[in-house]
């Protein structure tokens, strides 16, 4: 007897509808968590549409324990269509977690994480927006997964959750048919993603092009970078001196040439800026120039060599010597695969409704 979820996979693979996505609502919830991963679907059902492909794409509904109108962090309210019995049932495709500051408050409604246990063994894909995570992790269906959360809330998931593997410099992971992904915006990353898997490539650069997106994959992005670490540093010396490291990645930035910057010995400088940054400055100084060759090689103008001067590392062999040790990929493969796209050829609002 095949088990409800190869039941609902198989269905969903046939094509033969469009595939329902809902999305749990819940006070205090993020509103962009909602509306970026809403507008990546809605966008890719149109063009869908343009393409002639009628049945494809997607329907999307909010659901929450008590249906109606849902207030937001943001203090705008969302109206969910149904409650989260009515929906049981239903022949969901993909159902969608967002995140909160008020998650933790869910974690002890008993109905609601019994109702995602069930649901997780029904729906094709599940899958959480930031925080939402924790939620999942809550509910034990983390247990032995890779995931992540929001960057801020990593440590905390793993600590309160060891028994799930947590990838912290991930904006999306997947595991199975249960897929999260890093801080608000991330979900929109994750949700093009699973437009790919559904309708093409070529669709989703579409997708991508009408929202001004990168098609981003899980090796060689990162939600977490040296410009969120400078953010995250009280104000002070180590704070200037991030911002330095920023500003002139192609400068003599070793401990020595900091330190009498910001009139301090060596051996001081190195101790203050792991107290107050929580890392070495040779990291954090490493971290910044590739994010710096990144946004680089993402433009697609200058040679190899040239971005490898321009942001202090070194030639082009030894940058692509980084980015394998660091992304996974080299220099040459990022650029490839994160070059922006081909002009848009045909507006959003030309597409026929």
């Amino acid at each position: 007897m095949p088990s409800e979820l190869t039941k609902t996979a198989s269905r969903a693979a046939a094509g033969a509808a469009q595939r329902r996505v809902a999305i749990l609502a819940f006070p205090g919830v993020v509103l962009l968590d909602v509306a970026g991963p809403v507008e990546v679907f809605t966008v890719a059902t149109l063009r869908a549409r343009e393409q002639g492909r009628d049945t494809a794409g997607y329907t999307v509904e909010l659901l929450a324990p008590n249906a109606g109108t849902v207030r937001t962090s943001s203090s705008l309210s969302l109206h969910a269509h149904r409650t989260l019995a009515e929906a049981a049932d239903d022949e969901i495709d993909t159902l969608i977690v967002p995140g909160g500051i008020t998650i933790e408050a869910l974690f002890g409604d008993a109905a609601l994480l019994s109702w995602l246990k069930t649901m997780a063994t029904r729906v094709r894909r599940l899958c959480a927006v930031c925080t939402g995570s924790v939620l999942l992790a809550e509910a034990g269906l983390l247990d032995g997964r890779r995931a992540v959360t929001h960057w801020a809330y990593c440590s905390r998931l793993a600590r309160r959750y060891p028994r799930v593997s947590v990838e912290a410099d991930a904006l999306f992971v997947r595991d199975g048919h249960i897929w999260t992904s890093g801080g608000v915006t991330a979900g929109m990353d994750l949700s093009l993603a699973l437009v790919e898997e559904d309708l093409g490539r070529d669709l989703t650069l579409a997708v991508a092009r009408d929202l001004v997106m990168y098609v981003k994959r899980a090796g060689g992005q990162s939600q977490f970078s040296a410009e969120l670490a400078a953010q995250a540093t009280d104000q002070g010396p180590i704070s200037l001196a991030q911002r330095f490291i920023l500003d002139n990645p192609a400068e003599d930035l070793s401990v020595e040439a900091l330190a009498r910057r910001f009139a301090m010995s060596p051996r001081h400088f190195a101790r203050v800026f792991v107290r107050d940054a929580g890392t070495t400055p040779g990291e954090f100084i490493e971290r910044a120039r590739v994010d710096a060759a990144r946004r680089a090689l993402a433009q697609g103008a200058s040679s190899l060599d040239a971005v490898a001067r321009q942001c202090g590392l070194g030639d082009a062999d030894n940058m692509r010597r980084i980015f394998l040790r660091r992304l996974g990929v080299t220099a040459r493969e990022y650029r490839a695969r994160f070059a922006p796209p081909a002009p848009l050829t045909a507006p959003i609002g030309t597409l026929n409704h």
